[in-house]
C-alpha cells in the first residue's frame, strides 16, 4: 500500500500541473466576483490542468472543479480577512483557499435558493469539519487512464466511470463532497423525480417525489444545470447597461 500511495501522490502532482502556462483573462473582474459571491454559493472553475482535462472529457462540460464560498476570513491567524472558499485539491485534499487562487480562471457562480442563514451555517460547518481530508487517490488512477488514451466512451457511461473512488470516509472528491454537504441539509441538486398521482378531495393531484441520487455520481457540471441553483453573473448583477459601453471606432480591440 505504501508503494501505491507514493505512486498515487506522484501521479496527482503530475495531473495537477497546468497544460498552458500563459495567464488568461478571468470571466469576471476579481473584485467584482468577490462582491457578488454570497456565503453558501458554489463556485465552478474551468481549470487548465491535466486533471481538469480528464474531468471535462468525462463530463462533457466546461467545468472541472467546484468549491463552496464561506465568506471573508483570514487565511492564517492574524492575517487580514479575504474572500475564502473550501475545496478539494488533488494534492492537498480538503482545504481553505483564497478566492484569488482562481483570479485567472473562467468561473461561474451557482446559488442555492431559500436557505436561511442558520442552514447556510450548517452547510459551511459540514465542509469545515472535513478540512484535512485527503483526496481519493484511487480516483487519480481512474482518471489518469483518459490522459494516456481517451477511449470512445458512450456519454451515458461517463458519469459512472467518474464515480470510482474508494469510498473511504476520510477521502474526498470536490463535487462529491459538495453533494454530501447539500444532502446533509436536504437541498436538491439533480435528484431523481418520481411523479405520483394521488386522489384528494375527489380530485386527482400530481405529486413529485424527490429521490436523492448517490453523491458519488455528482460532477461539477450538475450544479450548473441544476434547476435548483441560480446562475449568477457578476456583470449583470452590478447594473449592466449595454448603452454605456464604449466601442472602438474601427471595430478592433
Amino acid at each position: 500500500m505504501g508503494v501505491l500511495n507514493l505512486l498515487g501522490r506522484r501521479m496527482a502532482h503530475f495531473l495537477a500541473q497546468p497544460r498552458r502556462r500563459q495567464m488568461r483573462p478571468s470571466t469576471s473582474d476579481p473584485a467584482l466576483l468577490a462582491r457578488t459571491l454570497r456565503r453558501g454559493d458554489v463556485l465552478l472553475v474551468e481549470g487548465n490542468s491535466r486533471f481538469a482535462t480528464a474531468i471535462k472529457y468525462l463530463t462533457q462540460s466546461t467545468w472541472s472543479h467546484a468549491a463552496l464560498y464561506i465568506g471573508e476570513e483570514p487565511l492564517h491567524e492574524g492575517g487580514r480577512p479575504q474572500p475564502m472558499l473550501i475545496d478539494v485539491d488533488v494534492e492537498q485534499g480538503v482545504r481553505r483557499i483564497p478566492l484569488s487562487e482562481f483570479a485567472h480562471q473562467h468561473t461561474r457562480i451557482c446559488r442555492p435558493q431559500g436557505l436561511a442563514p442558520m442552514v447556510v451555517e450548517q452547510l459551511v460547518a459540514f465542509m469545515r469539519a472535513r478540512l484535512g481530508y485527503s483526496y481519493d487517490l484511487k480516483n487519480v488512477f481512474d482518471l489518469a487512464r483518459y490522459l494516456i488514451r481517451q477511449p470512445p466512451v458512450p456519454g451515458n457511461m461517463r458519469r459512472r466511470l467518474i464515480a470510482l473512488g474508494s469510498g473511504e470516509p476520510t477521502k474526498a472528491i470536490c463535487s462529491t463532497l459538495l453533494a454530501q454537504a447539500f444532502e446533509s441539509i436536504r437541498y436538491p441538486i439533480l435528484p431523481e423525480i418520481e411523479t405520483v398521482l394521488e386522489q384528494a378531495g375527489g380530485r386527482e393531484q400530481r405529486l413529485e417525489i424527490l429521490h436523492i441520487r448517490n453523491y458519488s455520481l455528482y460532477t461539477p457540471r450538475d450544479f450548473d444545470v441544476s434547476p435548483f441553483f441560480d446562475v449568477i453573473k457578476p456583470r449583470l448583477q452590478s447594473g449592466f447597461d449595454y448603452l454605456a459601453l464604449q466601442w472602438s471606432e474601427d471595430g478592433t480591440p
